[in-house]
């Protein structure tokens, strides 16, 4: 066992994981901060006396401490070597910053291969039957479209049970590539159920639901088209939205932040499309610029926050946000990916101290109580039980494919699955493949389980009726 841990964030993480402590309970432990651990993870770092400080607490306790060179006081150390200078930018920071799942070619192999988005989409499904809509429509807020699948699949069952109700249904996403896919989807929807109104747009959490932007220039400079769609074939609708290419490739801009790395717009956009046939029955239901309504019946939030990212993060910038724009009646239903599963045991065959999952649905429910306040009694919070909260999907494969002498596009396929779930940055990545074990890693996994799957979690936020 090594002496040390390499970095003061995998020496935290380590012991607020073998003290089943929380990350914030020890920041106010060590430093007297509840957020120190949630700056580390965002790339923030700490001085010599700070990082002592944090060194001596865990070692007082029986922990490993972090090596003495640790990434999170190099530039400090670089800086007061050169004070005349300013401090440069770290490279190696973006990579760090750097979103692992908005990567698009392992992002697509991820979703291609496994069958994540189906069962997200029965899970949903479900949350259908505790539904009460009110006029004028069944309104649906997808905190994530990513390429679309879910959000159809649920169209498809929202029809089903609800053949005769106009649907209102906001989709968030920021990337360019992934509206396209969606848009390219949502043609057979407004064949099959001609009274909906699809909105996209590519704002924050605490902007989407209500389609306005927080700040007066970012509200100025808003990019909003509507299409109505002509016609009654599907054909002729996808032609249409084929049409809007120019107004996407133009409004759809998007940089990756220089503090976090996560993506945020050049400047908010909105789309909304609708058929020109139904305008006079979906009037009511239309969005109106700068008059922004959310009470949504359901929330849909699908993996909408990373899995480092402390609790009271994940609360306060994205939980809460979307609990405080359901209707009475309206429910919220979040999934992450919880581990414990083949695919974890890839991943720590060549990192065995990994811990991607450092924070539950039971986590996530205190710290939005927290967050809401006194509006708490407002809302009902369910975890459920490990049997109802958790589900799993599997990475498709044929009955001969795993088996003594398993293909390598199978391994490739499985291992991007693995490290893509868990979210492992390119650069470790890139140390990783420089040889054949992590191949090896996965092949002694899969022929173990005969199969590869992950678990997620689900648990449910409901606004009390009366």
């Amino acid at each position: 066992m090594a002496k040390h841990h390499e970095t003061l964030l995998d020496a935290i993480t380590a012991y607020c994981r073998d003290a089943s402590l929380a990350e914030s309970t020890f920041g106010r432990r060590a430093v007297n901060d509840g957020k120190f651990v949630a700056r580390l993870r965002n790339g923030a770092r700490v001085t010599p006396e700070t990082f002592s400080r944090v060194n001596a607490f865990l070692r007082e306790r029986g922990a490993r401490g972090a090596a003495s060179r640790s990434s999170e006081l190099l530039p400090l150390i670089r800086v007061a070597d050169r004070p005349s200078a300013p401090e440069p930018e770290e490279p190696a920071r973006h990579h760090r910053n750097f979103r692992f799942f908005d990567n698009r070619q392992k992002y697509l192999l991820f979703v291609n291969t496994c069958s994540e988005k189906d069962v997200v989409a029965q899970r949903v499904g479900l949350e259908l039957a505790h539904l009460h809509p009110q006029p004028p429509a069944l309104r649906v807020f997808d905190a994530g479209m990513g390429d679309g699948t879910v959000l159809t699949q649920v169209m498809r069952e929202m029809h089903r049970r609800f053949p005769t109700l106009p649907f209102y249904l906001v989709g968030k996403e920021i990337s360019l590539e992934d509206i396209r896919l969606s848009l390219q989807k949502m043609a057979d929807r407004f064949a099959e159920h001609p009274a909906t109104v699809l909105v996209v747009t590519n704002m924050y959490y605490s902007e989407a639901p209500w389609l306005s932007p927080r700040k007066v220039e970012a509200a100025t400079s808003m990019a909003w088209e509507e299409l109505a769609l002509s016609g009654t074939t599907a054909h002729e609708f996808a032609e249409q939205i084929q049409g809007l290419e120019p107004f996407l490739a133009s409004s759809w801009q998007a940089r990756h932040s220089p503090r976090t790395g996560n993506p945020i717009y050049e400047s908010p956009a909105t789309l909304v499309l609708f058929r020109e046939d139904y305008r006079f029955l979906l009037d009511d239901v239309l969005p109106k610029r700068g008059a922004g309504r959310a009470d949504f019946d359901l929330v849909i939030a699908s993996q909408p926050y990373r899995a480092r990212v402390s609790p009271e993060f994940k609360a306060k910038k994205v939980i809460a946000p979307l609990v405080r724009s359901l209707r009475r009646g309206g429910r919220l239903i979040g999934i992450h990916s919880c581990g414990d599963d083949p695919g974890l045991e890839i991943v720590r065959e060549v990192w065995p101290d990994e811990t991607p999952f450092v924070t539950g649905r039971h986590d996530i429910l205190r710290a939005l109580r927290s967050e809401l306040g006194r509006d708490t009694r407002y809302y009902n919070f369910n975890a459920y039980s490990d049997t109802r909260a958790r589900f799993r999907y599997e990475m498709h494969t044929l009955p001969t494919e795993i088996a003594d002498s398993i293909g390598t596009s199978t391994l490739f396929a499985a291992w991007n699955a693995a490290v893509y779930v868990a979210q492992i940055d390119d650069e470790r990545l890139g140390q990783a493949i420089g040889d054949r074990r992590y191949l090896d890693a996965t092949r002694e996994v899969l022929q173990r389980h005969g199969k590869l799957w992950f678990n997620d979690e689900s648990y449910a936020v409901s606004r009390k009726r009366d």
